[in-house]
């Protein structure tokens, strides 16, 4: 007789679960999904040895590459994104979308690889560079 006591108390005092806001606190430090700019990426593959989640994945063809992420490996720690040397690699601050199947939010790119930049070669002796011109010394 006991349970019809705490089922009748339950029913004269109402509603007593708090309302969950809609979207969690987020923390001041808090990083998210990783965001890809593939104008910016040259190939160099650094963001997948970074990973220690495996999330991003990194294959080589030739003169072209595939990059993907998968965000239901990532564990956001934000190593690929401090690692990548071009900025092609980022994280955004806001709560990443729901989904409830995996691969849902899953990028992969095909992207041509950059020929990175020639490295200047210094001057040779007896020389001095100055605005792109050369002068000879007396």
């Amino acid at each position: 007789m006991k349970i019809l006591g705490l089922l009748w108390q339950n029913l004269r005092r109402g509603v007593v679960t708090l309302r969950y806001p809609a979207a969690p606190p987020m923390t001041m430090n808090y990083r998210g999904l990783v965001r890809f700019d593939p104008t910016r990426c040259t190939g160099c593959a650094m963001c997948r040895f970074r990973c220690t989640a495996r999330a991003i994945t990194f294959n080589a063809a030739g003169k072209d590459f595939t990059w993907a992420y998968d965000p239901s490996q990532c564990t956001f720690c934000g190593r690929c994104v401090d690692g990548c040397k071009d900025h092609a690699l980022s994280q955004e601050s806001d709560i990443p979308p729901i989904y409830v199947s995996a691969g849902t939010l899953r990028s992969s790119y095909t992207l041509h690889r950059k020929v990175p930049p020639p490295k200047s070669q210094p001057a040779p002796a007896g020389t001095s560079t100055q605005a792109g011109e050369t002068h000879e010394q007396d």
